[in-house]
């Protein structure tokens, strides 16, 4: 049995799951509402204050979806309760990054400076000059939005330049030496 997919998860005051044909599941809590279209092969079911994944047979496939769905119900619940954040760090001279209504202005040592539009639903936040943190409920474009803003000059193994996620380790080379 799925370590993951069997665990039921508990659903906090506040939220509240509903669970369509099809499992479209949409789960309403405090800081929004998610909903998101399953696969169709598992059996989601509410049992009191948890919901419960469970699969039809043993198959591989069947295996690795049990464990992906009940993942993907967890994070909704933990989106409309806490939410998810990503923090990114700009490191060089003359880098810096600032906010401006929705859109986010990078100045990354190009000849021009990089901007980008706030998705629906996520909000970039610009703490000092260095520091972007990237909040939403959907885990899912939280990651992607981060990973976007950091496709736009990522962190270099010389210098450490670029644009890196907070608890990103930069594997660091040692540059050129003279010839004697």
């Amino acid at each position: 049995m799925s370590r993951i997919g069997r665990l039921p998860v508990a659903i906090p005051a506040g939220v509240t799951v509903e669970i369509a044909d099809n499992n479209k599941v949409t789960v309403k809590g405090p800081k929004g509402t998610l909903e998101k279209e399953l696969p169709v092969e598992m059996s989601i079911k509410q049992e009191g204050e948890a919901i419960i994944v469970t699969r039809p047979n043993d198959l591989k496939k069947m295996k690795s979806l049990h464990g992906l769905t009940r993942t993907l119900v967890n994070n909704m619940v933990v989106g409309v309760t806490d939410g998810y954040e990503k923090v990114l760090e700009v490191n060089g001279v003359g880098y810096r990054a600032a906010k401006a209504g929705k859109k986010l202005t990078l100045s990354l040592g190009y000849s021009h400076p990089v901007e980008m539009e706030d998705p629906e639903g996520l909000e970039a936040v610009v703490e000092g000059q260095n520091k972007i943190t990237v909040k939403g409920i959907d885990k899912e474009k939280v990651g992607q939005y981060a990973a976007e803003i950091r496709d736009k000059r990522r962190p270099e193994p010389y210098k450490g330049k670029g644009i890196k996620y907070a608890d990103e380790v930069i594997r660091r080379k040692v540059g050129k030496t003279g010839k004697k």
